[in-house]
């Protein structure tokens, strides 16, 4: 398995020191536990059971007794368990190692693939309740939560879409994960949600492309899936709170030749150099990287950049950004105004 990293950018734990971003304003938000409301639709006895079993030293029985139910003929009873025990992993960490050491992690995974669409959505988020745990990581994929998840993303309905989007990203946080998530079929039903989903699934299948797109197989599933029409859409509309999030996606894709070949066709080039223009400080930091990586090996790339009037607005990034955007924006500006020909002159370092 081939893993490389991105632009040196700082994200879920990996360093990335191109540019100098500020842990505050991330442009991504970790995936974590369930937000669905799910006290709104709890029945009374559920939320007392619930706060009894938090409340409680002695919650072992009462898992137990959950994990049991599961397994019962009475879907009612499969649903109460399944939301229970939800709940119980959402709200108090320790109880995620105390589910899935009671044996839930199997029968959670079976209510994934029910045609009752209240069981596949409780069971798909508490799969990703429990995969907070990164003890419980491995165990799920090992357990089979691969396939089961990918397939909710095909079918479930919209809460089921984005809590198995974030489900999985957690598990491709075990690195030897992302390679079989890509090959269940994962990347082009992400790719669908990044483009059509509302603005929770968007971001949840921007995170999750994220994290398994630093691997060079999945990388060429999602162009050939695709993925540059909705990025550079989503680039080019300020008004999405998603043109970092995109951004950083298209990072880590744009190392591929043939994910910036996609990249030029859907017209990405006049994004990035708006986006350099107009953008703030950090979506401009972001994408000059990138227009220096597509602009290195390509006298005709550079040329289209040039033409789109990049030219004034990096020289402003130089005067006026971070030290490290500064370096880039001086260096592609040095790029962009070499002779366009068929060979590189030689910088003046080299002379």
């Amino acid at each position: 398995m081939e893993t490389e990293n991105a632009m040196n950018y700082t994200y879920m734990g990996r360093s990335f020191n191109d540019l100098s971003m500020n842990d505050d304003s991330s442009a991504f938000s970790d995936c974590n536990s369930d937000r669905s409301g799910e006290f709104l639709t709890a029945s009374s006895q559920s939320r007392r059971l619930f706060l009894a079993c938090t409340n409680s030293d002695n919650s072992d029985d009462l898992i137990r007794q959950l994990v049991s139910d599961l397994g019962s003929c009475s879907i009612d009873e499969q649903k109460h368990a399944a939301l229970e025990l939800r709940l119980l992993a959402k709200n108090k960490p320790e109880n995620r190692i105390k589910i899935a050491k009671a044996g839930a992690i199997k029968p959670l995974i079976s209510l994934i693939s029910s045609a009752d669409p209240y069981l596949q959505e409780n069971g798909v988020t508490a799969i990703l309740n429990l995969s907070l745990c990164d003890e419980n990581k491995q165990l799920l994929a090992s357990s089979g939560a691969i396939k089961p998840l990918v397939s909710a993303l095909r079918t479930g309905n919209p809460t089921a879409k984005e809590n198995a989007a974030c489900a999985l990203l957690r598990l491709s946080q075990v690195e030897e994960n992302k390679v079989a998530i890509g090959r269940s079929g994962a990347i082009p039903l992400l790719v669908n949600l990044l483009e059509n989903g509302e603005f929770r699934g968007k971001k949840d299948a921007s995170t999750a492309l994220y994290s398994l797109c630093t691997v060079k197989e999945n990388k060429m599933k999602a162009v050939e899936a695709g993925i540059m029409k909705p990025l550079v859409e989503l680039m080019a509309d300020f008004g999405s709170n998603m043109v970092d999030k995109a951004a950083f996606v298209l990072s880590v894709l744009v190392l591929e030749p043939e994910a910036k070949t996609a990249l030029v066709e859907e017209g990405g080039i006049p994004v990035l150099v708006e986006i350099v223009e107009v953008g703030s400080q950090r979506q401009k930091e972001i994408a000059v990287p990138i227009l220096l990586q597509i602009c290195e090996e390509s006298v005709v790339y550079r040329t289209m950049v040039a033409r789109e009037g990049a030219i004034p607005p990096l020289i402003a990034l130089s005067q006026s950004g971070t030290n490290r955007a500064k370096q880039k924006a001086e260096k592609l500006i040095e790029l962009l105004r070499q002779p366009r020909s068929g060979k590189i002159a030689a910088s003046p370092s080299h002379l």
